[in-house]
C-alpha cells in the first residue's frame, strides 16, 4: 500500500514531524524554495502582463525529481509548509512541479506538536491563491527594482552596488539619523541634588523649584546660576512639607511577535534580528530532548499576532496557580492593534507551559536557551495578575523656601515580577511624616549638557521600520544583513553607521529616485500586498502602476546623470609621486584620493569615514621577503598588510580577524575569516601551512555534540555540523 506524502522545508522540521505520525506517513523536506525566478536573467515578462518566469536551481534539480517520484506514488500529498506568504508559494510550486495532482492537500499549524499535527490531518485545506499572489507580487516588485536600479548604480557610481524597495529605505533612516546627529548642538543645563537623613537613613533628592517657580530642565543653564542657589542654600534648615503616597500597577507586557522579539533580543540579549530569527527557527523546528526525542518548543516564530489560544492560557493558568497560587492568575487578552497583521498567527510562545526553561536547559545551547527563556516569561508573564507598587513622592522644604523632591517606591505585591523581576527600582524611602526635620548631608551642583539621538541598534530599527509600515516581520532580519553586507552601513558598538557609499547612494536615490526611498510610498506598497493577500486586490494591476512611471524616470536619470558629477571632485592635495593635482574619488568601498595623471601615475590614498587622509601604518614586522618594513594598508576587502617597498615587492598577508573558536583539526591555532584571491570570504586555521583545516560555511563557535567538530550556518538561518560524516 502507498503512503501518504507529507512536505515541509526544512529535515529539522521533517524530523520532528515525523515523530507524531503512523507508519503510514513519509516526511520529506524541500530543502526551502524549490523553484524561483533566475538569478542570472529578469526572469519577468514585462511585456505580457509581468508574467514570472520560474526555474529549478540546479541544486534543486536532484531534490525536485525525488519528491516528484514520490509524491506520484503516494495515496495522498500534503502540503505542510510554513503557514506565512512564503511557506504558502513552497507549497504552490511543488504543486506545478507536481503537475497539479489530485491528491494533494494543504496542512498548516501554529506549533510542531502531536496535537497540532493531527488537527491540521483532520481538518486540511487548500492552497490559498491569495496568499501566492501576494508573495509573488513581493518577489516581482523587489526583483524590478533589483534588476533595473542596480545596474544603474553600477554605471553612475561604481560596480557591485545593489537597490531595493525596503534596504534602501532603511539605509535612508540610518543615514538621517547620522546627519542629526551630524548637526546636533549640545546644550548645557544644570541640577541641584541634595543627600538627607533621618535616623542614619539617606534620603537622594533633586531641587524641583525654587520660591519663585517650579524648575523646568533649562532654568539653570550655566553655572553662575547654579552656584547663586547653593549660596542661598547654605545654612539652611530642611523639613518635610508634603508626602504623597499613591498606589500604582504595572501591567505586564503582552507575548511577543516578531518585531518586538527581535527588539527585546537585541536589547537584552546583544543578538542581532538574523541571529533572533535562526535560533527561534531551531526552537520552532524542534530540539532533541532526550527520552521524549525531537520536540517543537515555540510556536511560528513570523507573526504579528497577540493572540494566544485557549490551550495555551489553560495550561498557563495550571502552572501558575501550582507554582505561585490563585491571586497570581489572571488572563490576559491582548488585541492586535497593528494594521501591519496578514495572517490569523498566533503570539510567539512556548507549545507547552511546563517547559519551563531550566528544565529543559541541559538539551539547549546557551543562545538557544536565552531566547527561549525570554519567550517563555513573556508569555507566562502575560497570564499574571499586575504588580501593585506604593509610589511616595516627599517634598523636602528649606527654611528659605526651596523644594527639593525625592521619589520612592515599593512593590506590595509582586505579580507577573515574580516570572520577569525588575532590573532595578527606585529608592525605598525611610517612613517620614510632614514637619519631621532633616539634616542635610551634602548639597552639590551637576553640570550636565543634552545629547545628540543614537544611531540605531537593530532593535531600533525594527522599531522605527514597524512604526513606519515598512517591511513585514519576515524581511526585518534579512533586510539589515543585506545593507551590511552591502557595505552600505557598518556595525559599530552595537549601532548602525552609514559608510561613505552608503551616504552617496542613499543621496542620489533620494534626490533622483524619491519614491523608492519614501517611506509613506513603500508602506502603502505593502498595504497593497496585503490587500492582495485578503484577496481584495489583483497583483498585476499594483506592479503595472508602480513599474511604468519607476521606468520612465529611470531611462530619463540615465541621460541625465553624469557619472563624474557623482564619484570626482577637486581636491586640495598634490600627488606626492608625480606633483599633479589629487582628485577625490568614490568606489565601492568609499572615497580615496587618486592622481589626476592616471593611468601614467597609479597613486592613491585612502579617506576615511573622518574624511581624513588614512596613510600607511607602519608596523614592526619587517618584509620576510625584501626586509623593507611592512604597513596596515586599506583595500577593496578592508584592511591589509603590505610591504612598503611595493611596487618592486609585492608581498601582502591577511590581519586576521573575528575568531571564531579553537581549530578542531590542530587543537593549537584559531578558526579566523580570511579572503580567498577572489575575495570571497572563507574560515580557516591561522597555523597555517602547518594546519591546512578550512571552511566555506562561517562557523557559529559551539562545537557539534556528537563529534566535536565545528558547527557552522546553514541555509535559512539553521546551523549544521561542518563534518559531512556526522549525522
Amino acid at each position: 500500500m502507498s503512503k501518504n506524502l507529507v512536505i515541509v522545508e526544512s529535515p529539522t522540521k521533517a524530523k520532528t514531524i515525523s515523530r507524531f505520525l503512523s507508519y503510514d506517513y513519509k516526511v520529506e523536506s524541500s530543502f526551502g524554495h524549490i523553484r524561483d525566478l533566475p538569478k542570472s536573467t529578469m526572469g519577468v515578462d514585462i511585456e505580457h502582463d509581468f508574467e514570472p518566469e520560474y526555474v529549478v536551481p540546479d541544486k534543486a534539480k536532484k531534490r525536485a525529481s525525488e519528491l516528484k517520484k514520490l509524491a506520484s506514488k503516494a495515496s495522498t500529498v500534503y502540503y505542510a509548509t510554513d503557514e506565512d506568504r512564503e511557506g504558502e508559494a513552497i507549497a504552490w510550486h511543488l504543486d506545478n512541479i507536481f503537475k497539479h495532482p489530485k491528491n494533494t492537500k494543504r496542512i498548516t499549524f501554529h506549533e510542531i506538536t502531536k496535537s497540532a499535527i493531527k488537527e491540521a490531518l483532520e481538518k486540511p485545506g487548500k492552497i490559498d491563491n491569495n496568499l501566492v499572489n501576494a508573495q509573488q507580487a513581493r518577489r516581482i516588485l523587489d526583483r524590478l527594482v533589483g534588476y533595473e536600479l542596480s545596474p544603474f548604480l553600477w554605471k553612475k557610481v561604481a560596480r557591485g552596488l545593489s537597490a531595493g524597495r525596503v534596504q534602501s529605505v532603511c539605509v535612508r533612516l540610518i543615514v538621517e539619523r547620522e546627519r542629526e546627529i551630524e548637526a546636533f548642538k549640545p546644550e548645557e543645563y544644570w541640577t541641584i541634588e541634595g543627600l538627607f537623613t533621618k535616623d542614619d537613613n539617606d534620603i537622594n533628592a533633586k531641587l524641583n523649584s525654587t520660591p519663585e517657580k517650579k524648575l523646568t530642565k533649562f532654568d539653570i543653564s550655566d553655572k553662575k546660576g547654579s552656584d547663586k542657589i547653593l549660596d542661598e542654600l547654605k545654612g539652611q534648615k530642611y523639613t518635610v512639607g508634603k508626602v504623597d503616597e499613591k498606589e500604582s500597577k504595572r501591567n505586564p507586557l503582552p507575548p511577543f511577535t516578531t518585531s518586538t522579539l527581535q527588539q527585546t533580543a537585541n536589547r537584552m540579549l546583544g543578538f542581532s534580528a538574523k541571529q533572533t530569527m535562526m535560533f527561534a527557527q531551531q526552537l520552532y523546528e524542534g530540539i532533541n530532548l532526550g527520552n521524549e526525542g525531537q520536540v517543537g518548543l515555540i510556536t511560528y516564530m513570523r507573526t504579528d499576532s497577540l493572540t494566544l489560544s485557549d490551550k495555551f492560557i489553560n495550561e498557563a493558568e495550571g502552572y501558575i496557580t501550582d507554582k505561585y497560587g490563585k491571586e497570581y492568575f489572571k488572563k490576559g487578552i491582548y488585541k492586535t492593534k497593528s494594521k501591519l497583521a496578514q495572517e490569523a498567527h498566533e503570539a510567539i510562545r512556548p507549545t507547552h507551559a511546563s517547559y519551563d526553561p531550566e528544565s529543559i536547559k541541559q538539551h539547549l545551547n546557551d543562545k538557544q536557551f536565552k531566547l527561549y527563556n525570554l519567550i517563555w516569561r513573556r508569555a507566562i508573564a502575560s497570564q499574571m495578575a499586575s504588580a501593585l507598587v506604593n509610589n511616595t513622592n516627599v517634598d523636602i522644604v528649606s527654611d528659605n523656601q526651596y523644594i527639593f523632591r525625592a521619589k520612592g517606591s515599593v512593590i506590595t505585591f509582586d505579580g507577573f515580577l515574580k516570572v520577569i523581576p525588575p532590573k532595578s527600582g527606585d529608592d525605598i524611602l525611610p517612613k517620614l511624616s510632614i514637619k519631621d526635620i532633616l539634616k542635610d548631608k551634602e548639597i552639590k551642583s551637576i553640570q550636565h549638557f543634552t545629547e545628540p539621538p543614537a544611531r540605531y541598534s537593530e532593535a531600533g530599527l525594527v522599531k522605527v521600520l514597524e512604526e513606519h509600515g515598512i517591511g513585514r516581520p519576515s524581511t526585518y532580519a534579512p533586510t539589515i544583513a543585506t545593507i551590511q553586507t552591502r557595505k552600505y552601513v557598518d556595525r559599530i558598538e552595537k549601532r548602525l553607521k552609514p559608510t561613505q557609499i552608503g551616504i552617496v547612494v542613499n543621496d542620489l536615490l533620494v534626490k533622483h529616485f524619491k519614491d523608492i526611498v519614501d517611506y509613506k510610498f513603500t508602506a502603502s506598497m505593502e498595504d497593497d500586498l496585503d490587500e492582495i493577500a485578503q484577496g481584495n486586490k489583483e497583483w498585476q494591476p499594483i506592479i503595472k502602476n508602480f513599474y511604468e512611471p519607476f521606468k520612465k524616470n529611470l531611462m530619463l536619470k540615465e541621460e541625465e546623470i553624469n557619472k563624474k558629477d557623482i564619484t570626482e571632485e577637486k581636491s586640495d592635495e598634490k600627488c606626492d609621486k608625480c606633483g599633479k593635482a589629487m582628485l577625490i574619488k568614490l568606489g565601492r568601498f568609499g572615497k580615496f584620493l587618486a592622481c589626476s595623471n592616471y593611468p601614467e601615475c597609479k597613486n592613491t590614498k585612502q579617506i576615511g569615514d573622518d574624511g581624513k587622509i588614512e596613510e600607511p601604518e607602519e608596523i614592526k614586522e619587517k618584509c620576510d621577503k625584501c626586509g623593507k618594513p611592512m604597513a596596515v594598508k586599506h583595500g577593496r576587502f578592508g584592511k591589509f598588510i603590505a610591504c612598503t617597498g611595493y611596487p618592486d615587492c609585492k608581498n601582502i598577508k591577511n590581519i586576521e580577524k573575528n575568531n571564531r573558536g579553537k581549530c578542531p583539526e590542530c587543537n593549537k591555532g584559531d578558526i579566523v575569516e580570511k579572503r580567498s584571491k577572489k575575495g570571497k570570504t572563507f574560515f580557516a586555521c591561522n597555523q597555517y601551512p602547518d594546519c591546512k583545516h578550512a571552511l566555506w560555511s562561517k562557523p557559529t563557535g559551539d562545537k557539534c555534540p556528537k563529534c566535536e567538530a565545528l558547527m557552522v550556518f546553514g541555509p535559512k538561518d539553521t546551523t549544521k555540523c561542518s563534518n559531512k560524516d556526522c549525522k
